[in-house]
C-alpha cells in the first residue's frame, strides 16, 4: 500500500479508469458479437448497419485510449471483411 498522498490518489484514479475501460471493452465485444450473429442469421443489411455503429464505437474507444489505434483498425477490418464476405456469398 502506498503511503504517499499523491500515489494514493493516483491509485484511486487508476482504479476508476480501469473499471470504465473494462466496461467499454466489454461493450465493444458485445457489439462485435451482435454483428456476427446478425450476419450468421443471414440479414446482411442489418449487419451492415450494426457494423457502422460498431465502427463508430471502436473509433471512440481508440480516441479515448481504451484501445490502441492499430488494434481498433484491426477489429474494424476483420468485422468489415466478414460482413463483405457474407454479402458476397
Amino acid at each position: 500500500m502506498a503511503n504517499i498522498k499523491s500515489q494514493i490518489k493516483r491509485n484511486r484514479q487508476n482504479e476508476r479508469r480501469h473499471e470504465r475501460n473494462k466496461a467499454v471493452r466489454s461493450a465493444l465485444k458485445t457489439d462485435a458479437k451482435k454483428v456476427r450473429t446478425t450476419m450468421d442469421d443471414g440479414d446482411v443489411d442489418a449487419a451492415r448497419r450494426q457494423l457502422a455503429d460498431t465502427s463508430r464505437s471502436i473509433d471512440k474507444a481508440a480516441a479515448k485510449g481504451v484501445l490502441h489505434k492499430r488494434a481498433a483498425a484491426r477489429r474494424k477490418s476483420r468485422l468489415s471483411r466478414a460482413v463483405n464476405a457474407a454479402s458476397g456469398s
